[in-house]
């Protein structure tokens, strides 16, 4: 019994001596890891944050700049406008969209606004309109899809989701006639939204200005 006391008495001694010994240790070291832990995870959290906020800024830039660059039309080819005909353009949305030259003007008002995809949408429609061969009809109408219809697009045009139903279903079989509904749900849009507020814009007051300034001195 005695060696056994004299061992399990040794066996307990080292312990009792490294347990307060250790104990400031854990102590310490927690204090220690726990403040550079704080401090770690509060610069990378900030320098996390900081890399999404440029990150995402920065993608906002680049799809602005690919909206007006990357896969946009030239505008359509027409003479210059006369005074009658930008006069003309205030009495009615119609009568805007009817010449090459009112679209121009009313689509370089709509890149200001960041939304040029309603009126190149409007005019991809159009073009689909006078086409008759099937292969192709097949090919703009999935194009029109891709470009401005798929949520995926960055040029997607908004509509209701009773159109989108219906455009889905068109799409099984494509015709002239596919996005007949959703532009003119698009034509609707521009008339009572973007209208109003070409009117009053520095475009056309500039425009309407110089024509009158022009016919005064002929």
């Amino acid at each position: 019994m005695g060696p056994e006391r004299t061992e399990m008495h040794k066996r307990h001694v080292p312990a009792a001596q490294e347990t307060p010994g250790s104990a400031p240790a854990p102590s310490g070291a927690g204090g220690r890891g726990s403040n550079a832990c704080c401090f770690c995870w509060c610069c990378c959290c900030s320098c996390s944050c900081l890399t999404v906020r440029n990150q995402d800024e920065e993608r906002t830039r680049r799809t602005s700049h690919e909206l007006q660059a990357e896969g946009i039309p030239n505008c359509e080819e027409s003479p210059a406008p006369t005074l009658e005909e930008v006069n003309a353009w205030a009495q009615s949305f119609d009568k805007l969209m009817l010449t090459p030259a009112g679209r121009n003007a009313f689509r370089e008002f709509l890149r200001t606004e960041f939304s040029e995809e309603n009126m190149l949408f409007w005019m991809a429609c159009e073009e689909l309109k006078q086409e008759s061969n099937k292969s192709v009809i097949e090919e703009k109408a999935r194009l029109i899809y891709e470009d401005y219809i798929s949520i995926l697009s960055p040029k997607e045009v908004s509509l209701d989701s009773r159109v989108r139903e219906v455009i889905n279903r068109n799409m099984l079989e494509p015709s002239q006639h596919t996005f007949d509904d959703a532009q003119l749900q698009i034509y609707t849009l521009m008339h009572r939204d973007s209208y109003p507020r070409f009117m009053n814009s520095a475009i056309y007051k500039d425009l309407l200005r110089s024509l009158t300034e022009k016919s005064i001195e002929a």
